[in-house]
């Protein structure tokens, strides 16, 4: 199971580290969006910021993830960025949807592995 979960974590890194590199050095040209994506994909850009800090925060996660270093923490800042890229895929692209949600439940497996490391964040 120990080999299951190495080659599964390092898979998911590679696909954060793919997202994140071809980003910052455009290798894969941005494909044509009609409707409701391209308006908000028009709206994250307009923002300035927030597209290049979730690409940082996915190339940080996806090095974490490569060399197995700072999981706990890699998982807690990947939860709200692969909620939101399944909830962008369920409503808006469902062809991505498989993707995204190999991802989130990925991340989601990762807490659980190493839940009673994350049980103090919800002590009162």
């Amino acid at each position: 199971m120990k080999i299951v979960f190495i080659v599964f974590r390092v898979l998911l890194g590679l696909l954060l580290l793919f997202a994140s590199i071809s980003y910052f050095f455009n290798l894969i040209p941005e494909p044509i969006q009609t409707g409701n994506i391209k308006v908000f994909n028009d709206g994250l850009k307009a923002s300035v910021y927030l597209i290049p800090l979730v690409k940082s925060i996915e190339l940080t996660v996806g090095l974490a993830y490569v060399s197995g270093k700072m999981m706990k923490i890699a998982n807690l800042l990947l939860l709200p960025i692969s909620l939101n890229i399944l909830m962008v895929n369920i409503f808006m692209m469902p062809e991505g949807t498989p993707i995204a949600l190999l991802l989130f439940l990925g991340n989601v497996f990762f807490i659980y592995r190493d839940w009673n490391s994350y049980k103090a964040l919800f002590k009162a």
